[in-house]
């Protein structure tokens, strides 16, 4: 088994080649702490260092069995479909990376939408884009599942498909090459092990679950839960409830939990703007987040990041956005005939009080 991850993860490292990553990422363990700790550097933490891959790059994805065209990006129409509305700091991140990297790499031409949260709109942004000529698509999906219309335009005209950040469920090489993001019952795994640390392992915990149907939510969730279950019996989850991944919705929901759950001593937020949310209805509850209620993220932007440093925060772990370099280096790697792996986790910093102060600059 571990012959195989070394294996897999040599795979992997090859992708970060052609984008001039941080080549040393490759050399740390999935369970590596230090390959997570921010270093205070922007240039730092705007790359994405690949910790693993599901499978073998020998297994993976190649133009032959996906039945793609050989294509030189510079005079390719690449498709970039994003999800959500760009108000959230995470998809502006995203959605900047990719358009940079096009940029730097001198894509004949790019294409770009958001979904605005809507499911129909991003299958018809998708369509819209292939009937424009785009031969490549990468692909932020809104969903798990529910893109199937696009996929098989897509596939009908054998444009391959990247998917960023949340994973669906289909057929790699067939529906899309791969995936590139987190491992998300990792994040959730962590959140609730920098939970039990702020907490002592006691009390009541509240959780603001991000949208449903999506990969995302159902991973941190499950992480969460089965490492607080093993570890901390003491911390009692006490609510669920959805704030859909955005700051309005997870203040609305906090100011109800105030109410109903007056006992609640610490929330998980499984992003930011929930969490950041989260403060807003403490404070005008009269209390002090941060100290009466902990609170613990996920995804790294650098309002919650200086939250922590002014005390109203306990704990964030990084969900990395700035997917350009590495989905770009994954396409020229594919289109010079390389096996892409059907999954390439990415690693994730962790923010605490020990290193938040130092490491602002460098979230997004």
């Amino acid at each position: 088994m571990k012959k195989h991850r070394t294996r897999a993860l040599a795979a992997a490292c090859l992708l970060l080649a052609t984008a001039g990553l941080a080549a040393t990422g490759c050399s740390k363990s999935e369970g590596d702490d230090k390959a997570a700790t921010p270093s205070g550097s922007s240039q730092d933490a705007a790359q994405q260092q690949v910790t693993e891959s599901a499978t073998a790059a020998a297994d993976g994805c190649t133009l032959t069995s996906h039945g793609a065209q050989k294509l030189d990006l510079k005079n390719a129409v690449v498709g970039f479909s994003q999800s959500e509305k760009e108000d959230n700091p995470f998809r502006i991140a995203e959605t900047k990376s990719i358009k940079d990297e096009a940029a730097k790499l001198g894509v004949k031409k790019l294409l770009t939408t958001d979904a605005q949260s809507q499911l129909p709109k991003q299958i018809s942004d998708i369509q819209d884009m292939l009937t424009q000529g785009a031969q490549l698509l990468i692909v932020a999906p809104l969903n798990s599942d529910g893109l199937e219309p696009a996929l098989q335009a897509a596939a009908a005209k054998h444009v391959p498909v990247i998917t960023i950040d949340r994973k669906i469920n289909a057929t790699s090489c067939k529906d899309y090459v791969t995936f590139l993001g987190s491992d998300f019952v990792k994040q959730g795994q962590r959140a609730a092990d920098a939970m039990i640390k702020a907490t002592g392992g006691k009390g009541q915990v509240a959780i603001l679950l991000g949208s449903s149907g999506n990969n995302v939510t159902t991973d941190r969730t499950k992480g969460f839960l089965d490492e607080i279950a093993a570890k901390a019996p003491g911390l009692k989850v006490v609510a669920q409830q959805t704030g859909e991944f955005t700051r309005d919705k997870g203040q609305q929901v906090m100011e109800q939990l105030i109410q109903s759950k007056p006992g609640i001593t610490a929330v998980y937020a499984e992003n930011d703007e929930m969490g950041l949310g989260a403060v807003t209805a403490l404070k005008s509850a009269g209390k002090n987040p941060g100290k009466d209620v902990k609170i613990v993220s996920v995804d790294g932007t650098r309002n919650a990041v200086q939250a922590i440093v002014a005390g109203q925060y306990n704990a964030v772990i990084e969900s990395n956005p700035r997917f350009g370099p590495l989905a770009f280096a994954t396409a020229q790697k594919f289109y010079g005939g390389e096996a892409i792996p059907e999954n390439v986790i990415i690693s994730d910093r962790a923010y605490d009080e020990s290193n938040a102060k130092d490491s602002v600059a460098g979230a997004f």
